[in-house]
């Protein structure tokens, strides 16, 4: 799928902001930003960060604070692709016609940048340019979303446990748990 041409000057900024907030490859421990800045840049849409700046967008211009945020959010789903191509889970070769993470720097390494994303995320969201207490709100609704509770995490672990089963419509309900 390509993205409509007007959403490439989101994708650039979006580029460039990672490179910011990402470790220089040369920073040591080498061999871990290497690893992390292999699989942000490995290609793909950045759907994601773009359709936070385009929210951001609705309500404030320019978006200042949603850059961190898309960055964050990208940081997160590159994280969980590293982890979903580990042997113990998906055990993928490829991600986008290249080696995956665990292929090209060990499963280790893979592991450690899936981790380091996970952290650089929300080290990246507590820099943002926002109010505290807007902040510390930003920082929960992420967290959740990556989380085990209706999060990402927890959609992984439904996938785990739905693996050579029948599953119903009831499998892919989420109740409320009212926390």
């Amino acid at each position: 799928m390509k993205l409509p041409d007007f959403f490439e000057s989101d994708r650039a900024e979006v580029d460039a902001a990672l490179e910011k907030f990402l470790p220089p490859a040369a920073t040591p421990p080498k061999s871990i930003h290497e690893a992390m800045r292999y699989s942000v840049f490995a290609g793909g849409k950045r759907l994601r960060p773009i359709l936070c700046l385009e929210s951001a967008r609705m309500f404030s211009d320019p978006p200042v604070a949603a850059v961190p945020a898309s960055c964050a959010i990208e940081f997160i789903h590159t994280y969980s692709l590293i982890h979903d191509d580990l042997p113990a889970l998906d055990n993928d070769d490829l991600r986008r016609g290249k080696p995956t993470c665990h292929k090209k720097f060990g499963e280790a390494i893979a592991i450690l940048a899936g981790d380091a994303l996970l952290t650089l995320a929300f080290e990246t969201l507590a820099r943002s340019p926002v109010e505290p207490e807007r902040g510390v709100r930003l920082v929960s609704e992420i967290a959740g979303a990556a989380g085990t509770v209706r999060g990402m995490v927890g959609g992984q672990v439904a996938d785990l446990e739905a693996e050579r089963k029948k599953v119903g419509i009831d499998a892919l309900t989420i109740e409320e748990s009212g926390c």
